[in-house]
């Protein structure tokens, strides 16, 4: 019944990493996801947990402004995906006056929360 959304945009995390962290949590219950960040060694799992922590309050609002209630163990992660932000290049001197570039990636990670009644509704809409 609540779809929330929650993106950050151009962190600086290059996408191949934070991909792997977001694989962790996907279809996985908020509560149960935001455990599985708290503990993960990489480092991307840092902004996603800020990441699905700010998913978990918007759908709070949201429920809110529509007059709806909202049990937080309920919400489960439908999609979560990364995309490949800008790129900062930077050159690096070498030997012999050359320079090499140095590719300094971004990314673009999407969480989307959702209570289980609108999975149901959009498979029923799909068949």
């Amino acid at each position: 019944m609540v779809e929330s959304i929650a993106r950050v945009r151009h962190i600086r995390v290059t996408p191949m990493k934070a991909r792997r962290v977001v694989n962790l949590i996907r279809g996985k219950q908020a509560e149960e996801a935001l455990a599985i960040l708290k503990f993960a060694p990489q480092g991307a799992s840092e902004p996603v947990f800020k990441l699905v922590t700010s998913a978990i309050a918007n759908a709070r609002v949201k429920a809110d402004a529509t007059n709806t209630f909202l049990d937080e163990q309920d919400l489960f992660i439908s999609k979560a995906y990364v995309d490949e932000g800008t790129t900062l290049k930077r050159f690096r001197p070498r030997a012999q006056g050359r320079a090499f570039r140095i590719n300094k990636r971004t990314s673009h990670i999407t969480v989307v929360l959702s209570t289980p009644d609108e999975v149901t509704d959009g498979k029923k809409g799909a068949k």
